[in-house]
């Protein structure tokens, strides 16, 4: 036999530590591919999304600035208008005339004229695009005037609808046509500059509308009593008649307006004035053609950066669109099958298609409507109008008299296709990783995991307090020395590690007893002198009336057991509320809230702690048939807290909040919480307290109390 058989030398190593670190890196390499793909992906989704949501809100604001210049615009030219000697005049020289139609009279024969034409060429039209059977009296004006202005305007026009702009004088001889035929002309063109749909002048006194550049339906009746009354015109001229200053504007949101047919329609006014009197009122009739212009970008959406699918779209406070949708547009058919996908009823989709336009019929509510609507500005990924996935940027228009939101969105799968196929990319990459990784841990799970995997479990076991754990040696390398040595390290730590648990185990159990986790924490770090100051805490002092007499007639053994069941509920309760108990001292009981670690609602907290402490005493009173009533004073304000003794451990509060808190509860009522006006000023809105007024207290004298009955 050999030497070395004999005394047992090991063999060489085949396998050593170094070969098989150099699996482990090529391992250790693969993984870093993979960690690598997935953060470059990460990253660069995080990068490209960033990038679209600022390039949406860089699209936005300039939307918003646009849609806000517009309207700003339209205002600043409506004042002067109003406030220029050609329009004052004209509103003058037009009531007057107006004032004389009606007196004359208007022939039956007229009226009768009139009703034909609008049963003919009004009611049709009306009724092809609202889908209902609108009443011939329900549109027919109500003064003679309006009859003959009507009459001679309208009816007997000689222009086609859209063009009865074009007609200066009807020729009917009235005061109404010299005046009309002095400043029709001038009004027409100052409408076609500014780009008004239309151009009006009313009344202030009646709301009559005496005078518009196109001549619709709308001509010559009352806002205040004609057909149009519940209009938003008629709304902008009742605000901008009562308001008698140069500066004013009275801007109405798009409505659906009757004389347009139901178009979407908004109105702004400004009050004419005339010598301190409003005598009139200007109004500019806006269509949504322009707005739809503006945030559509002419409809040129792929020139203003939005690609494929994005877009930008205003709402308003009912959450209908104000612009037209994108696909609108451009898709039809897509665009009502996404629509009725994303839950649009079929009376909106009927709307729509009824009267050719979303606007004032398509209902937008998304997370970014909402948001928008409520003056909030953001991005995120939301679910869009049209129930897809999409990266958007939201916020409100700042316009006077209006609460618009504009959304500015993209596709996330379009957004994201860069990423996508950059995943595709990735994805190949990992997959080729991945299979170096698997030939690799198959060889390793035979050379080094198995063997780490018994010793890892041997570890684990030892860790949870298996002490007679042993690892099998079943090499020879340094995986086999090591398995060596954590056996006998188990066997030497095993009867170390019992002794030292023990010994810890009731050090800790011992100190928490006595003094709060953070303090005991301090004083094992070798702190000494602990004494701190809190700013704000809530003390609090319970003590059982008439204990000692009761426990005057009990066996002591009965008398201990009755108060420490009654306590340890009391330390379950501050437990869960997060209350530090400070001592007890007889019947007594004093704890605190707000230290050492601060607590906001320290009061309230407290209070509760009392509230439960009071119940408890009942609960317990009745479970062992005893009378029992605590009495429970509360107080708020600065303390010293801090550690005393040296064989004895105490942890104590010192302060005049301390010594108040316990006279609240000396001359407290039982089964009733006393507090001080600190207490009471946090927590008057949370609890009913009963003030029972100054009561004196020793060394203070007389101190507000109040009261919470239970």
């Amino acid at each position: 036999m050999q030497p070395n058989a004999m005394t047992g030398s090991p063999r060489p190593v085949r396998w050593g530590l170094a070969a098989k670190l150099f699996a482990i890196l090529i391992l250790l390499g693969a993984t870093a591919v993979v960690v690598t793909s997935v953060m470059g992906y990460v990253r660069s989704r995080d990068a490209l999304e960033q990038a679209i949501f600022d390039q949406l809100t860089a699209a936005r604001e300039s939307k918003m600035r646009q849609v806000e210049n517009y309207f700003r615009t339209i205002g600043n030219e409506l004042r002067l208008l109003a406030a220029s000697k050609m329009v004052v005049d004209a509103t003058r020289g037009f009531r007057i005339a107006v004032d004389e139609l009606d007196q004359a009279g208007a022939p039956v024969e007229l009226r009768d004229k009139v009703g034909a034409w609008y049963g003919k060429n009004f009611l049709p039209e009306l009724r092809r695009a609202t889908g209902t059977e609108p009443i011939l009296a329900d549109y027919l004006p109500a003064r003679p005037g309006s009859y003959y202005l009507q009459y001679h305007y309208i009816v007997e026009n000689p222009h086609p609808s859209g063009r009865r702009r074009l007609l200066d004088d009807a020729g009917d001889g009235s005061a109404y046509s010299k005046v009309h035929s002095v400043y029709h002309l001038l009004m027409r063109a100052a409408a076609t500059t500014v780009g008004f749909d239309d151009f009006m002048l009313a009344d202030a006194r009646t709301g009559r509308l005496v005078y518009t550049v196109d001549k619709d339906v709308d001509f010559a009746t009352s806002f205040q009593t004609g057909p149009y009354r519940h209009s938003n015109a008629a709304i902008a001229v009742a605000r901008c008649a009562t308001a008698a200053e140069r500066s004013a504007t009275c801007l109405e949101d798009f409505a659906l307006y009757a004389p347009a047919i139901d178009e979407p329609t908004a109105f702004m006014a400004a009050p004419v004035i005339d010598r301190g009197v409003v005598i009139g009122v200007l109004i500019a009739q806006l269509s949504d053609a322009e707005i739809d212009k503006i945030v559509t970008g002419g409809r040129r959406w792929r020139h203003e950066g939005f690609r494929a699918t994005g877009e930008a779209y205003l709402v308003g406070p009912d959450h209908l669109v104000r612009s037209g949708p994108r696909e609108f547009y451009e898709n039809r058919d897509k665009y009502f099958a996404d629509i009725k996908a994303s839950g649009a009823s079929a009376e909106e989709i009927a709307a729509i298609r009824r009267f050719d336009t979303p606007v004032l019929h398509q209902r937008v509510e998304t997370t970014a409507s909402r948001a928008a609507l409520a003056g909030i500005e953001g991005t995120g990924e939301i679910i869009g109008n049209r129930g897809v996935p999409t990266l958007a940027s939201w916020g409100p228009l700042t316009i006077p008299g209006l609460n618009w939101a504009l959304i500015a969105d993209i596709d996330a799968d379009e957004a994201f296709a860069p990423i996508y196929r950059l995943r595709r990319d990735l994805a190949i990459m990992g997959a080729v990783a991945l299979l170096v990784v698997l030939v690799t841990g198959a060889w390793l799970s035979r050379a080094l995991l198995g063997p780490l995997r018994e010793l890892t479990a041997g570890v684990t076991r030892f860790a949870g307090g298996d002490y007679d754990t042993k690892v099998a040696v079943r090499t020879r390398d340094e995986i086999g020395q090591l398995c060596l040595a954590f056996n006998g390290m188990v066997d030497e730590l095993r009867e170390k590690n019992v002794v030292i648990d023990n010994k810890n185990r009731e050090n800790e159990e011992l100190l928490l007893n006595v003094l709060p986790a953070p303090i005991a924490n301090r004083l094992r770090g070798g702190e000494q002198g602990i004494a701190d100051g809190f700013a704000e805490v809530t003390v609090a002092f319970a003590d059982l009336v008439g204990f000692t007499a009761l426990s005057s007639d009990m066996p002591p053994y009965e008398v201990v057991t009755l108060l420490n069941g009654l306590f340890s509920r009391f330390d379950v309760a501050a437990q869960e509320l997060g209350i530090e108990k400070i001592k007890t001292v007889g019947d007594a009981y004093m704890a605190v809230c707000g230290l050492p670690e601060p607590v906001a609602n320290h009061a309230e907290r407290m209070v509760r702690m009392a509230i439960r402490m009071v119940h408890i005493t009942r609960e317990h009173a009745m479970e062992h048939g005893v009378s029992m009533k605590l009495r429970v004073g509360i107080n708020s304000g600065p303390v010293v807290a801090g550690v005393i003794g040296k064989s004895k451990y105490i942890y104590d509060l010192w302060g005049d909040t301390v010594n108040l808190a316990s006279r609240m509860e000396s001359g407290g009522i039982p089964d009733s919480i006393q507090v001080t006006r600190p207490v009471y000023e946090r927590l008057k809105d949370q609890f009913v307290f009963e003030a029972r007024g100054p009561i004196e207290v020793k060394g203070k004298g007389n101190v507000e109390a109040w009261l919470l009955r239970l």
